[in-house]
């Protein structure tokens, strides 16, 4: 028999739900948001795993590139579409998003959605960790600018290679700025 799994990832711990063709639930647990965790777990079950979801999110794309070079058949699934079908039930809880994502699983009511290779992951934190230091940088400068100002010190217009020998020309022989 063909059984479904909807895994609701959450930082610490997830929640599975196993239900088998006609929608009945098999086995339901709480297992740590690790790649060897979940394998383990599912593979102990002993169970045809016809399809297995995970919502998309900040863990899943690494627990997704794990599941599938283990071999499971696992999808990633479009987090809207995964709320909108999800809103009908009643009460809110992982326990029963992860039922949730298990029925949508069954019944092939769900939208897949691409997983970025590592290295597109890789240039896309590195992009982002330049983004924010950029940003930093410039709300430094605009500080020391506000600094300097409320000292009678006014930087004028300089460029960001001048930039800082203007601001030491400005502080000389003065040891608190």
């Amino acid at each position: 028999m063909n059984h479904y799994v909807g895994i609701d990832v959450s930082l610490e711990a997830s929640n599975v739900c196993v239900v088998d063709a006609n929608g009945k639930i098999v086995r339901e647990g709480k297992v740590t948001s690790e790649p060897d965790a979940l394998i383990a777990w599912l593979k102990g079950l002993k169970l045809k795993l016809t399809r297995i979801g995970l919502e998309a999110g900040p863990l899943s794309q690494w627990l997704y590139a794990a599941m599938r070079q283990s071999g499971l058949a696992v999808e990633l699934l479009e987090t809207r579409h995964v709320r909108a079908a999800l809103k009908t039930m009643p009460v809110k809880s992982d326990r029963n998003d992860a039922r949730g994502i298990a029925q949508l699983m069954r019944l092939g009511w769900f939208r897949p959605v691409h997983c970025k290779s590592m290295a597109a992951q890789e240039t896309r934190a590195l992009l982002a960790a330049r983004k924010l230091l950029q940003a930093k940088l410039h709300d430094i400068e605009l500080s020391l600018w506000g600094i300097l100002r409320g000292f009678g010190l006014k930087v004028g217009e300089t460029t960001a290679v001048r930039f800082e020998g203007r601001i030491r020309e400005l502080v000389a022989g003065n040891p608190s700025l």
